[in-house]
């Protein structure tokens, strides 16, 4: 059991727990190894906003984040990935398993608006081949994510 799904049931949240073998790192292999489309798969981004304030980012698979709407959304000067052993230090996750429930230090959340579409996204469950099945608004609810066209 991984901090994430520990985190989702102490706070009574319903999900499925799909397993697949993570053979490649990316929101387009997962997506297809579980079968699901990769629009609606989060990918789970770590970014430092300028000066000094890291936040998780839920994106589809199948969009990339404007930096840029990113930053002035959130009153920052600048937007940009945090690097692979940044973002492992702040969530206690591996990179390819990186999950924005139970981080090992808090994090803001940022959701991409696109995702409140679906009735169902998977998103990484805290394990590289864990990937958790649910609802959109479960997600935005549970993590206190500001959601917003990215």
């Amino acid at each position: 059991m991984t901090p994430a799904i520990e985190f989702l049931k102490d706070n009574r949240v319903p999900f499925e727990l799909v397993e697949y073998e993570h053979l490649e790192k990316g929101a387009q292999f997962a997506a297809e190894a579980i079968g699901m489309p990769v629009e609606q798969t989060i990918k789970t981004l770590i970014v430092d906003l300028s000066p000094k304030k890291h936040v998780v980012v839920l994106m589809p698979g199948s969009k990339n984040i404007s930096f840029k709407a990113l930053a002035e959304a959130r009153g920052a000067k600048r937007a940009a990935m945090v690097s692979m052993d940044m973002a492992e230090r702040l969530t206690g996750y591996l990179v390819g398993g990186i999950s924005p429930f139970g981080t090992k230090r808090p994090l803001e959340v940022v959701m991409d608006a696109s995702l409140m579409t679906f009735e169902k996204v998977a998103i990484n469950g805290g394990k590289r081949g864990v990937m958790l099945i649910m609802r959109p608004t479960d997600v935005a609810r549970v993590t206190h994510a500001q959601v917003m066209d990215l």
